[in-house]
């Protein structure tokens, strides 16, 4: 036996990021249920560029200017941008408590 803990489960994703990235890839029934802090945006979400633009306005119309996913990529290299996952996304929002 050992003593140690058993892995904590990631948060889930917040409710108004996954809504917003089911309007912006404009998904069928069922989709959100991929939508996980892991999940990749480009290799398990599958969005492509109209999509990615679609939920940065998305997220800017929600949360506010502050919230830049544009910029975010801008910063990225070709490995940066097929690893971005929901979580990076997410970390962009300002706290739930602080809306």
């Amino acid at each position: 036996m050992t003593d140690r803990e058993p892995p904590v489960a990631a948060p889930p994703v917040r409710a108004a990021l996954v809504s917003l990235l089911v309007e912006a890839a404009q998904a069928p029934p069922g989709w959100a249920s991929r939508v996980t802090p892991q999940a990749r945006l480009d290799g398990d979400l599958l969005l492509d560029e109209t999509e990615l633009a679609a939920l940065h306005e998305a997220l800017r119309r929600d949360f506010g200017p502050s919230v830049d996913l544009a910029a975010l990529r801008a910063g990225l290299d070709l490995a940066g941008l097929e690893a971005l996952s929901v979580a990076d996304v997410e970390r962009l929002l300002p706290a739930e408590d602080a809306r």
